[in-house]
């Protein structure tokens, strides 16, 4: 019998699978898009995720990152990372890079959808296989979560995310955020040549729309050729009723969300997928709850307060220059999600 079945082959569950297999268990993962699989994010990953990637032997190429810069016209506020360095990865690069590490554990990857999940009192049934566990790592609108009965309705103002690359040389190796009242851009560089830009907002218009809120941003891209097309996710927020039902685990976006303002999307996604298959390994399921609320909780925290801020356009202007004024408290904040 399987030990471990994986909706989801994204980072979570390729990183839940690849934790699972370096513990002698048998891991499979179900997933319908054909590999790699890619998303829209800012692709930024904090010192603690990039640590994380290297203790499962996944070393993905990208581009270093010393830190975060905040940027709303003239003010700037910057902080380096103290433990480490961050890396900008493209999406579909760190899914190649973990997809060939869980292939040479020995993990097998089956095209599909999970749909019906049935549990028993010792296995759980789904996409035609039976196993032990199954963890659900599918998504930010995640359809074992719902079919679960775990989500929760969520009444505050929507924010969505759209992201592009374009092809020019990072003028930084610091992830740039910058601020407008109407919403955040992410510039992340992900290689010598290429930066993506990800915009974050609740109004819903066309992608250059929200660039035309950020004129200084549009003039360094002036030069640069778009080379894709524009990728969305949303809404962000995603509330989550409980991370355990019976012998299925949520993990990733999967496992609740709040935004993706302060980046620590893959990181958490790798945090989460480490505690959940430890739970798992130690006979502990219930564990898992308490694990993820607490390497979930400063982030959690910064990024509910930073949203509400962001949301309000008499406040959003205040972000930046408050940062710039109170550098050791930019620091700390940046230190404490890394």
């Amino acid at each position: 019998m399987i030990d471990l079945l994986v909706a989801g082959g994204g980072p979570a569950g390729l990183a839940t699978a690849i934790h699972a297999a370096l513990r002698g268990m048998e891991a499979v993962v179900v997933e319908p898009r054909p590999g790699p699989v890619d998303k829209a994010c800012g692709e930024g990953v904090m010192p603690g995720g990039v640590r994380a990637l290297a203790a499962l032997g996944v070393g993905p190429a990208g581009h270093r990152l010393r830190g975060i810069r905040y940027v709303d016209g003239a003010h700037r506020a910057e902080a380096g990372f103290r433990d480490g360095t961050g890396l900008g990865v493209r999406r579909t690069v760190l899914s190649a890079a973990l997809a060939r590490r869980a292939a040479d554990l020995g993990v097998r990857v089956v095209p599909g959808r999970v749909g019906e999940v049935r549990q028993g009192p010792d296995t759980v049934t789904a996409a035609g296989l039976r196993a032990r566990w199954l963890v659900a790592a599918d998504g930010l609108h995640s359809p074992v979560r719902r079919a679960l009965g775990l989500e929760l309705p969520d009444r505050r103002p929507r924010r969505y995310g759209l992201r592009r690359h374009y092809r020019v040389a990072p003028w930084s190796d610091f992830v740039e955020v910058h601020w407008s009242g109407g919403g955040e851009a992410y510039v992340t560089p992900v290689a010598e040549d290429l930066v993506g830009v990800a915009v974050l907002s609740g109004a819903r218009r066309p992608y250059e729309a929200h660039l035309a809120h950020f004129p200084g941003l549009a003039a360094r891209l002036g030069g640069g050729e778009a080379v894709n097309g524009v990728r969305g996710a949303g809404p962000l927020r995603q509330r989550v009723r409980g991370r355990v039902a019976g012998r299925v685990l949520l993990v990733g976006d999967a496992a609740g969300y709040v935004d993706a303002l302060t980046g620590e999307g893959v990181s958490l996604a790798l945090a989460s997928a480490g505690a959940a298959v430890g739970c798992l390994w130690s006979g502990r399921p219930e564990a898992y709850e308490r694990a993820w609320r607490r390497l979930s909780r400063r982030h959690r925290l910064m990024t509910e307060a930073l949203v509400r801020f962001g949301c309000r356009r008499d406040t959003a202007r205040l972000v930046v220059p408050a940062a710039a004024r109170m550098p050791p408290v930019f620091a700390a904040a940046v230190h404490a999600l890394q």
